[in-house]
């Protein structure tokens, strides 16, 4: 299996969405990036036919909610930030937005032939705006609400004369600490009646949905994102109850817009996600459901639920199979693929993960925990390992299918991925234990994962390398400089200098590092010590840069600032530039240049200590 092949044909689907027009989905370009709309049509998948060559939004960076279907056809965002409509027929298409703002979180108005949709624009904290707003396919845009700093994407009563979202602050972030808003929808579409409805304790409310006119959110005021039912026409716009559903988390963190873990279901019965040692697992319930059935076990991630006609959709992943379209009848509770779901890598031996736990010292907090690949190798003996630690930092690692992953393990190396405290999917107080202590608790994790490993035999402790993505490459700089453990390590577009990141970043994070680290004023000193930059001299192992010349989000500054300081420490960092992209490798030739660059690296420092002594002598 070459770099080449690791990263083609890796078609990724995303953005589900059913209207009586049909079943549309995302799904992305292996050599490109694109995302084109695609649809299920005479019980075949096929692309829908649309003169836009790449359906993304980029509100708040990380974009989400780029596709919405009508009864006739399908809202989609363009790569230049244009709403348009897509008949289902597609023999038309009509442009609705001209204008220099970015939306997301489209969702469909049907009864009065409309799109709501979340509307950005300028850049940076004091120009940047969002505004909840509504587009007519005349492309007359009404604004619906503003005031709040970021939106959530609102959802609407069947009967169209309900409607409710959810906003933040600075400089919160939505996982955080949001604030839940209802209102009644005049005839002529405008809002009255608006309602905020604040939690009764500190939570994160996400995922508003309406069922018949009862409204459901996933709120984790008690420690977990569980479904509660919102007592909204209440005086006292109090919680009304709570659904019958286990202390786990009910989805994860909200980066993009437009996310769907439950969906109601004819018969008062839910589709609900649920996720448990890192697996998401989707599960029905309710009242004609009888007991809670657990629905195609053999995925281990589920996304943009959505129903039509009694009937659920959802884009399932696996750690063996690709993305897939599900069809499942909840009344037999029997689910079908209907796209996507090819068996991953044919022809070649396929590696599954296997779950492990990291060992807790001193934390009250369930212990971490992460997913082992094994190398494809004839003996039993440690092998190198590949600790990898995930972006976010807020974010985690889950059990689905990576080539690249693949990549690894065909060549001899075992790979680790940890969620670390701060990860999302183990429960609010694991979620927000790394508040002001990023740089030390997913430091001492990812060193505790490799004496876990290296303890259980699996992993020889003189080549361990460490790697990680945008925050992911902050915290393997950061064990670099404080852990002899590693033998070398990369930064994929990484964060190196918290202090200036801040002045520079994108608005939607502008607030997340002084949650990550304090106020810089109250804590000049702890911002100096978890400054990878300022630690550059303390580096010893041979590091490899990758940095994306349009980053918006992990500037390239970051890294310029970083390979520059490790030189004058009389280091040689190994960097390597690539100009087209951005936060994220989309081009398939540029994700096989990395990757074929990052193994002869690994290479070239996987001799042992002891090898190195005998080829000297």
């Amino acid at each position: 299996m070459s770099a080449t092949e690791a990263c083609a044909g890796y078609i990724q689907r995303s953005g589900l969405v059913a209207s009586q027009a049909g079943v549309f989905w995302l799904q992305s370009d292996p050599d490109s990036g694109a995302n084109q709309v695609w649809r299920i049509r005479d019980q075949a998948s096929a692309p829908l036919a649309t003169p836009y060559l790449n359906i993304r939004s980029r509100v708040n960076g990380y974009g989400g909610g780029a596709l919405a279907a009508a009864p006739d056809g399908v809202f989609v965002v363009t790569d230049d930030q244009r709403i348009c409509f897509v008949a289902s027929e597609e023999s038309s298409s009509q442009v609705l937005t001209t204008d220099a703002a970015a939306y997301g979180g489209l969702v469909s108005d049907p009864l009065r032939q409309r799109v709501l949709a979340v509307r950005e624009t300028g850049e940076g904290v004091a120009e940047g705006r969002q505004q909840l707003v509504a587009l007519m396919r005349t492309g007359e845009l009404t604004v619906l609400h503003e005031g709040e700093d970021f939106y959530g994407a609102p959802t609407l009563t069947a009967d169209g004369k309900k409607i409710a979202w959810v906003t933040w602050q600075l400089p919160d972030m939505p996982w955080l600490r949001t604030r839940l808003w209802t209102a009644n929808v005049t005839e002529s579409g405008t809002l009255e009646h608006v309602q905020s409805h604040p939690s009764p304790n500190e939570g994160s409310i996400q995922q508003p949905v309406f069922s018949g006119q009862a409204l459901w959110v996933l709120s984790d005021h008690e420690g977990w994102w569980q479904p509660w039912q919102v007592d909204y026409q209440s005086a006292e716009s109090g919680w009304l109850k709570a659904a019958a559903a286990p202390e786990r988390d009910h989805a994860n963190a909200p980066w993009q817009l437009g996310e769907s873990h439950h969906c109601p279901l004819p018969g008062d019965c839910w589709a609900r996600v649920r996720y448990h040692d890192g697996y998401g697992e989707l599960w029905l319930s309710g009242p004609d459901c009888s007991e809670p059935v657990r629905i195609s076990p053999d995925f281990s991630d589920f996304r943009s639920l959505c129903t039509t006609n009694g009937i659920l959709y959802a884009i399932a992943k696996s750690p063996h199979r690709l993305d897939a379209v599900l069809r499942i009848d909840p009344r037999s509770a029997q689910a079908h693929v209907i796209a996507g779901g090819e068996p991953a890598l044919p022809g070649h031996t396929l590696v599954r993960p296997v779950a492990f736990r990291v060992p807790a010292v001193g934390v009250e907090l369930e212990p971490p925990q992460g997913f082992l690949y094994a190398p494809l190798t004839a003996d039993n003996q440690p092998s190198k390992l590949i600790l990898v630690a995930h972006g976010g930092p807020t974010s985690a690692a889950y059990p689905v299918f990576n080539p690249q992953i693949q990549f690894w393990c065909q060549r001899g190396f075992a790979v680790a991925e940890v969620n670390y405290r701060g990860s999302s999917g183990f429960g609010r107080a694991f979620r927000l234990a790394l508040a002001e202590r990023w740089g030390e608790l997913d430091v001492e994790d990812m060193a505790r994962a490799v004496d876990c490993l290296v303890g259980a035999g699996r992993a020889d402790p003189e080549r361990v390398f460490i790697q990680g993505r945008s925050s992911g490459g902050y915290t393997a700089l950061m064990a670099l400089s404080t852990d002899q453990r590693y033998s070398a390590g990369a930064s994929l577009f990484g964060v190196t200098d918290p202090i200036q990141l801040r002045r520079m970043t994108h608005r939607f994070e502008s607030g997340y590092l002084d949650w990550l680290l304090g106020d810089p004023e109250d804590h000049p000193q702890r911002w100096q010590m978890r400054t990878p930059r300022l630690r550059a001299a303390a580096v010893l192992a041979p590091v490899i840069f990758f940095q994306g010349g349009q980053d918006k989000v992990v500037v390239p500054e970051q890294t310029r600032a970083m390979v520059s300081a490790m030189r004058k420490a009389g280091q040689a960092p190994e960097l390597h530039w690539f100009q087209d992209e951005g936060h994220g490798f989309l081009q398939q030739a540029n994700q096989a240049a990395m990757l074929e660059r990052l193994y002869r690296f690994y290479q070239r420092h996987s001799r042992k200590a002891s090898e190195c002594t005998q080829s000297l002598s």
